[in-house]
């Protein structure tokens, strides 16, 4: 599906999974947010779901590595795509990060701004709150009591909007199975690398523009999150005052206006 592959990498003993895809000339580069089983076996989806940029873009989908510090941070992620743009010589790109992914975007424009085109900031934060560390604090609980079924509902309420969970709600006991961490300490590990991010006094340090995109009922990262990076940074964004942190998925205008700031 448009190409779609997935390859390893191998980086002086840092290992990771990435997915490649789309005939362009110009190189994008997207960074998920937390995720219980990583990339594997998702490059036809990711490739339908991303569409509208295969056409202009060679698009790279890079996942956490495999081997990671039980301390690692989202400073340190952002190190190893910057390593890996080094290693694939891709020179300069845009980028979309979206959550933990927006996270890990901050500090590649911050620490590697000559790797940074444009940035498109997506359902993430700059400094961690009171929210995240809630919510981050519940979803390691539940997975290290094996608690799989409340974690799933728990993610998919504070990620979507109730109409979204109503709608899907018979699809629950799939994704119980579907999303259980093969990796349990992988996934704690990952999940508390969110509370790192502490990047608000060093934004303006990036050089690029930066589109900022968020849900006024985000109940992951907190609804003024994306507003503070904004006008820390005076740049555009765009604010769905009627969804959460799942805007991304939700939206159908999502790619599109991502598409457009890209273009401009």
């Amino acid at each position: 599906m448009y190409n779609a592959k997935e390859k390893r990498l191998e980086l002086d003993g840092i290992s990771m999974n990435y997915i490649s895809f789309g005939k362009g000339e110009k190189n994008l580069i997207m960074i998920q947010g937390l995720n219980t089983n990583g990339i594997s076996g998702s490059a036809n989806m990711l490739g339908f779901m991303y569409r509208i940029f295969a056409k202009d873009y060679k698009v790279h989908i890079f996942d956490r590595r495999d081997n990671i510090d039980k301390d690692i941070t989202v400073r340190e992620f952002a190190s190893d795509i910057a390593f890996a743009m080094d290693k694939l010589e891709i020179r300069s790109a845009d980028v979309l990060g979206v959550s933990q992914g927006g996270m890990i975007a901050q500090y590649l424009a911050i620490d590697r701004p000559d790797l940074v085109n444009k940035l498109v900031l997506a359902v993430t934060l700059s400094k961690k709150n009171e929210t995240i560390e809630t919510v981050i604090s519940d979803w390691i609980r539940m997975t290290e009591q094996n608690d799989i079924k409340n974690l799933v509902k728990d993610m998919a309420e504070k990620m979507y909007t109730d109409s979204y969970v109503r709608k899907y709600k018979y699809f629950m006991p799939l994704l119980t199975i579907l999303q259980k961490p093969k990796d349990v300490p992988r996934f704690i590990t990952l999940a508390k690398a969110n509370l790192t991010c502490n990047a608000y006094d060093e934004l303006d340090k990036i050089q690029c523009p930066v589109f900022v995109i968020g849900g006024r009922k985000d109940k992951v990262v907190g609804e003024k999150s994306s507003d503070e990076i904004s006008e820390k940074l005076g740049c555009k964004k765009h604010i769905y005052e009627n969804l959460g942190h799942s805007a991304y998925e939700e939206a159908k205008d999502f790619n599109q206006i991502v598409y457009d700031f890209l273009k401009s």
